[in-house]
C-alpha cells in the first residue's frame, strides 16, 4: 500500500490489517479521527450501536497494529464493540447493510469473516472462547497470540469471572483487554499511570518478578513480606490485587484513547508468556458530542441526523408494549407495597426507568447477571415480597436452571414480564426470543401467558402478578396493534381463551402477537379464531370444542413450532383421542437471520399474506372436499 500524504484520507486505503500495519505509527491517530467520523455517519444511515464502539476507536487501531491478525486471534465480548474492527477487516465498503436483510450482522460472526474468531451476541463469553483458543494453540505448539476484549458491563457476569478464575491457574498465552467505558478517566489515569502500565508490562520487569518469586520463595517469612510489599505498593497506584489474586499479571489502567500509551504497552504484553490483564479506561460515544451527553440513548439507536443527533421519524405510532408494562408496573407498585422489580441490566430496555426513579428502594438492577436476577427474585418471594422479574426472552434462556430450581420448584410467586418475545429484527438470532414458550412449557408449577393486544398484556400482567405461583407474560418487541387500554389492574379467568371470529371449516388457534394478521387472514378464509391468550395451562374445553366443529385446526405461534403452544395443542387433541387434522404455524427449525421485524415474519409465513397461503395449502392437501359443518 502506497501511504497517502499527511493531509489525504487514510481509511479508505484500509482494506485489511495488513495495510494498516504498514503505516508509521505517527499516522494512527489521523485514522482513528477519519473511522470515527465514519462510524457517526455510517451508523446514522444504518441504525445500530454507536456510544461503545466510539469509544473502541484507538483500541481497536492498536490491536489489529500490534497483533498478527487474524493468525492472532481476536475476541470480542459484547459484539457491539466491533464496527471499527469490522471496517478494518475488509468490511468498510459493507457498512450500509449493517443490520439490514442480506447484510452485515451487527456482531461479530465467524461466517463473516476469518478475522472474527468468534460468534457473539450475548456477553461475557470471551474469556472463556480465548481461554480455549489460547489452550489449543499451546496444545500445536503455535505462538499464536489470543486477546479477549471484555467490557460494557460485561464483567459483571458470573461466567467472566469463572473463566477469569480457571485461566489464572494455566500457564496459557492469553491477554484479557478490560474495557472500562462504565466510568470517566480519573485523575490517576495520565502520565503516572502511562508510565507505570509500561513498566508493569516491560520484559525487564516481568524478568526481575519471576526471579525474584524464585529466589524468595525458598525463604517464606521474607517471601511473604514480599508479597504483601509489592500488593500493598500496587494496590497505591492500581486497583489490580483481585486480579492478580486471580493469578493474572495485571497492567493498567491506562488511558483507552492514548495512541502511544496503547502501543507501547500492548507491545510489550506481546512479548510476556502466561495469562496477562490490561485495564484501559475509555469513554462511550469518545469524540460525537450527543453520544457521549447521552451514551444510552446513543447505545442502540435507529437512524438519526448525524449533524443533530436527532433520531428521524418512523417506525409505529402505536404504544410499544415495554411501555404498557412499564406503566403497569408502576400503577401495581402503588397498589400492592410488596412488588419489587428485578432487571439483569436493562432498565431503559424494559420500561424500568420510572419505576427505578419513582420506587427506588424496591428496584434491584443487579448488572448482566441474570443467573442471580432470578434466585434473588426466588429470596425474595420466599420473604413475602412479590418480585417482577423484567427480562427479555433471549437473555431468561441464561437463568434457566435457576428458573426450574429456585422458582418453580419451590412454587415461587415470581411473575417474570419477558420481553422481545419472538422475532426481534436487525439484532438477529443472537437476540430473538423464539424458544421460551417451548422451554418454559415442560417446567412444572409454571402458567404461560400470551397477550394478543396492549390492554390484555396489562390484564395478563395483573393476572400473573397475583398468581400464588410462578408466571410469565411474554410479549413482542415493539407496538401492538393499537387497542385503547383500560388503567385498571384487572385480570383475566385463568385458562381460558375467547373466540375472536366465528367462521367455518378452518379454525385459527392464536397465541399471542400474531392475532392482528390471523383475523386478516381469517377474514379471507371465512376461518374462526381463538385468542388462546394461556399456553399453559390450555384451554382444553375450547380445543376439544373447535375440534368437534371444524375440519381443519391450524396453531399461529411467534415462537419454534418445535415444543411451542402448537405442540401443546397436539399433545392435547392426542390425549382425548381426537384425530382432526392439525397444521402448527411458527418459526421454522432454523436460525433466522438478521431483517426486520416484519420481513422475518413474512420470511416465516406469519404475516397476514403468510398465515392465507398456508391455510389454502394445508386445506388443498388434507381436505378434498369441504362441507359446511354445523
Amino acid at each position: 500500500m502506497k501511504i497517502p500524504p499527511a493531509n489525504q484520507p487514510l481509511l479508505e486505503h484500509i482494506d485489511s490489517p495488513e495495510q494498516l500495519r504498514t503505516l508509521p505509527a505517527r499516522r494512527l491517530q489521523q485514522l482513528a479521527e477519519e473511522a470515527r467520523q465514519f462510524l457517526i455517519h455510517s451508523v446514522a444511515g444504518t441504525g445500530g450501536h454507536l456510544a461503545a464502539n466510539l469509544g473502541t476507536v484507538e483500541l481497536t487501531i492498536a490491536l489489529h497494529y500490534v497483533f498478527n491478525t487474524p493468525d492472532d486471534r481476536l475476541v470480542w465480548d459484547v459484539g457491539h464493540q466491533s464496527y471499527l474492527h469490522k471496517i478494518l477487516t475488509g468490511r468498510r465498503e459493507q457498512m450500509g447493510s449493517l443490520r439490514q436483510k442480506g447484510g452485515l450482522s451487527g456482531f461479530p460472526r465467524r461466517e463473516e469473516s476469518p478475522y472474527d474468531s468468534f460468534g457473539v451476541g450475548h456477553s461475557s463469553t470471551s474469556v472463556s472462547a480465548a481461554l480455549g483458543m489460547a489452550l489449543a494453540a499451546a496444545a500445536q505448539g503455535s505462538p499464536r497470540r489470543v486477546v479477549a476484549i471484555i467490557g460494557d458491563g460485561a464483567m459483571t457476569a458470573g461466567q467472566a469471572f469463572e473463566a477469569l478464575n480457571h485461566a489464572g491457574t494455566l500457564d496459557a498465552n492469553l491477554l484479557v483487554v478490560l474495557n472500562d467505558n462504565d466510568m470517566s478517566i480519573s485523575p490517576n489515569v495520565g502520565g503516572l499511570s502511562n508510565y507505570l502500565a509500561r513498566v508493569l508490562s516491560g520484559r525487564t520487569y516481568a524478568t526481575m518478578r519471576e526471579g525474584s518469586k524464585k529466589v524468595l520463595q525458598n525463604m517464606p517469612s521474607v517471601w511473604e513480606l514480599a508479597r504483601r510489599a509489592e500488593e500493598h505498593m500496587k494496590g497505591m497506584v492500581v486497583p489490580g490485587t483481585l486480579f492478580e489474586e486471580l493469578g493474572f499479571n495485571y497492567i493498567g489502567p491506562i488511558d483507552g484513547h492514548d495512541m502511544d500509551a496503547l502501543l507501547r504497552t500492548l507491545r510489550n504484553i506481546r512479548q510476556l508468556n502466561g495469562p496477562q490483564l490490561l485495564h484501559v479506561v475509555t469513554r462511550k460515544g469518545k469524540g460525537y458530542r450527543p453520544a457521549e451527553q447521552n451514551p444510552c440513548k446513543f447505545h442502540g439507536i435507529g437512524k438519526f441526523d448525524p449533524s443533530t443527533g436527532d433520531c428521524h421519524a418512523g417506525g409505529s405510532t402505536t404504544r410499544t408494549y415495554t411501555s404498557i408494562f412499564g406503566d403497569w408496573v408502576c400503577d401495581m407498585a402503588e397498589q400492592d407495597e410488596r412488588l419489587v422489580a428485578i432487571t439483569p441490566a436493562m432498565r431503559e430496555g424494559s420500561g424500568l426507568v420510572a419505576f427505578s426513579e419513582r420506587f427506588p428502594q424496591r428496584y434491584f438492577d443487579v448488572g448482566i447477571a441474570e443467573q442471580h436476577s432470578v434466585t434473588l427474585a426466588a429470596g425474595l418471594a420466599a420473604e413475602g415480597r412479590r418480585p417482577v422479574v423484567a427480562i427479555y426472552s433471549t437473555f431468561l434462556q441464561r437463568a434457566y436452571d435457576q428458573l426450574i430450581h429456585d422458582v418453580a420448584l419451590q412454587k415461587l410467586p415470581v411473575l417474570f414480564a419477558i420481553d422481545r418475545g419472538g422475532l426481534v429484527g436487525a439484532d438477529g438470532p443472537t437476540h430473538s426470543g423464539n424458544y421460551d414458550l417451548s422451554f418454559l412449557r415442560c417446567i412444572p408449577n409454571m402458567t404461560i401467558m400470551t397477550p394478543a393486544d396492549e390492554n390484555e398484556c396489562r390484564q395478563l400482567l395483573s393476572t400473573g402478578f397475583r398468581l400464588s405461583g410462578p408466571a410469565a407474560v411474554r410479549y413482542p418487541r415493539g407496538g401492538g396493534p393499537g387497542v385503547t387500554v383500560d388503567t385498571a389492574l384487572d385480570e383475566l379467568p385463568v385458562g381460558k381463551a375467547e373466540i375472536r371470529r366465528q367462521g367455518r371449516d378452518v379454525a385459527l388457534l392464536v397465541f399471542g402477537s400474531p392475532l392482528a394478521d390471523a383475523l386478516a387472514a381469517a377474514e379471507r378464509l371465512d376461518a374462526t379464531v381463538a385468542n388462546m391468550r394461556f399456553v399453559k395451562p390450555l384451554d382444553e374445553d375450547c380445543i376439544l370444542e373447535l375440534a368437534a366443529g371444524h375440519r381443519l385446526l391450524v396453531t399461529i405461534e411467534d415462537n419454534a413450532v418445535a415444543g411451542g403452544a402448537g405442540s401443546a395443542v397436539a399433545e392435547a387433541l392426542a390425549q382425548h383421542g381426537s384425530s382432526v387434522p392439525l397444521a402448527m404455524l411458527g418459526i421454522p427449525d432454523r436460525f433466522i437471520e438478521h431483517a426486520s421485524r416484519e420481513q422475518q415474519l413474512a420470511e416465516c409465513g406469519l404475516d397476514a399474506e403468510g398465515i392465507y397461503q398456508r391455510v389454502q395449502r394445508e386445506v388443498a392437501a388434507r381436505i378434498a372436499t369441504l362441507r359446511v359443518v354445523d
